[in-house]
């Protein structure tokens, strides 16, 4: 048969025992769109470490996708085209994994002699021969003959980027870092809490109002009988309580719960803190996204509000200890420099700070990174963009690392490519004595494990290299 069209069988040339076929693999693709389209996103079909400890010890296809296939073979081979599909009894025999092959047949059964009814024995076989799912299926076969053209359905790509994944991975058989938790008052910080625990990243103090923090577990439904806690009157005094015993070497980090960012830092950031190192604070976001070949450092999007040059450098050398601690200390990271363009203008600061960045790299000032800018967006991810402009940079559509010029730019281009583009983000606080994870009330769990992480990885380095990560160089 034509592969380009479809061609139906009707009720009058069905005979008994006529049968038809289809086969199909299940892929990872097909999981994915199927629970897109359908809203299946049970644990068993999408989350792998749930899978493993299930009955079926591992990810499978969800049971409808199988019964689909079921309607493919229908509607597009016997009867095929003008079939009105009107029952369907199906049983589920065994689970069908990813990279099962399977052949499901249609064999007519039953015809109506007063309507053009068919029944159909419908089974599906996997590569081993095993019955899958079988059943009834009971269809209003086509009358007249039709031969109609196949559809072109559109290319879907679903980029594999979860990067993540290796850097939760790297986070198995190290200690969950004993953690501050600031002023946790509301439901949704004691949950981002519970899920860290749950996730053997972080073992909690937690520190606030004790009248709020258990109003708050009770909303949750979170026993708070296995985590220490300490009880202060207000936020102020829980980010200061919390920074007390950071400096005193009792937690290894400091988690936001809820209260203002600028509230929290504003108990770290004083020289006379005490967890101040000779790095300037800054954020870093870790990005992930669908349309970029690796992981963005993206900095600074939350701390820093105007950067002069001297700061940049602290940032810049900040997210490089970030990329290092992550991916490599043999490894260099390319980072590029944000402007509003990729030539040297006077009168924008933005291209000004890019060229003493990279001086200040060429002199040492700034060590362990491959500097270049300034850069305009387009020109730092996309390398037919710099080709086009002319620019030859071993920078230019490789970026590691973004260095926004203001903390507008870095916070935009991070909520874009988050909200907009799909991507992951997972955020951290550098700079200080102790990593501190920020976190949103419009982060998913995901976003706030995967902040965690960061720091779990952060504090293990540092316990590895305690100097590096808090002298400059000389």
């Amino acid at each position: 048969m034509d592969k380009e069209f479809l061609e139906n069988v009707t009720f009058d040339e069905l005979t008994i025992g006529r049968q038809g076929t289809l086969t199909r693999t299940l892929t990872q693709d097909d999981i994915t769109l199927f629970a897109v389209m359908s809203g299946d996103v049970n644990p068993a079909h999408m989350d792998a470490e749930y899978a493993k400890s299930d009955i079926f010890h591992g990810i499978i296809g969800q049971g409808m996708w199988t019964a689909s296939l079921i309607s493919a073979l229908l509607g597009t081979v016997l009867p095929g085209p003008g079939t009105i599909y009107l029952e369907q009894d199906i049983k589920f025999k065994k689970p069908v994994r990813i990279g099962d092959k399977i052949t499901v047949t249609a064999i007519v059964r039953d015809k109506r002699a007063d309507k053009p009814i068919v029944t159909l024995d419908c089974k599906a076989v996997n590569q081993r021969g095993e019955i899958v799912a079988d059943g009834l299926a009971t269809v209003l076969a086509p009358k007249e003959k039709l031969r109609v053209p196949r559809a072109n359905l559109p290319q879907i790509e679903i980029p594999s980027h979860d990067r993540f994944n290796a850097i939760m991975q790297r986070c198995e058989g190290l200690e969950g870092l004993r953690t501050a938790i600031v002023h946790p008052v509301k439901a949704e910080a004691l949950q981002a809490v519970a899920d860290a625990v749950k996730a053997k990243l972080i073992t909690p103090i937690l520190i606030g109002p004790m009248a709020k923090i258990k109003a708050a577990a009770k909303e949750a439904k979170i026993d708070l009988s296995k985590w220490e806690t300490i009880d202060v009157e207000h936020s102020h005094a829980a980010a200061a309580k919390a920074v007390e015993l950071a400096v005193a070497g009792k937690v290894d980090a400091i988690m936001k719960g809820s209260l203002h960012t600028e509230e929290l830092l504003g108990a770290v950031v004083p020289h006379d803190s005490g967890l101040r190192t000779e790095y300037r604070i800054s954020h870093a976001y870790l990005i992930d996204s669908p349309t970029y070949h690796k992981t963005l450092i993206i900095t600074d999007a939350a701390i820093n509000i105007a950067p002069d040059a001297a700061t940049k450098a602290d940032i810049c050398q900040n997210a490089i200890t970030l990329w290092r601690t992550l991916y490599g200390e043999d490894k260099m990271p390319k980072v590029a420099i944000l402007a509003a363009t990729e030539e040297m203008n006077p009168k924008m600061q933005a291209t000004i700070d890019a060229a003493i960045l990279c001086k200040m790299a060429d002199r040492g000032q700034i060590t362990n990174g491959i500097l270049d800018g300034p850069l305009a967006f387009d020109n730092a991810i996309s390398l037919e963009a710099a080709k086009e402009k002319g620019i030859n940079s071993p920078v230019a559509g490789d970026a590691d690392i973004l260095l926004a010029p203001e903390i507008e730019t870095g916070n935009v281009l991070a909520k874009q490519l988050t909200f907009l583009g799909g991507a992951d983000a997972a955020g951290i606080v550098l700079g200080a004595r102790v990593p501190i994870i920020l976190t949103s009330r419009a982060d998913s769990v995901r976003a706030r494990l995967l902040s965690c992480a960061l720091a779990v990885l952060l504090a293990d380095a540092k316990r590895k290299k305690p100097v590096a990560l808090t002298t400059k160089a000389a």
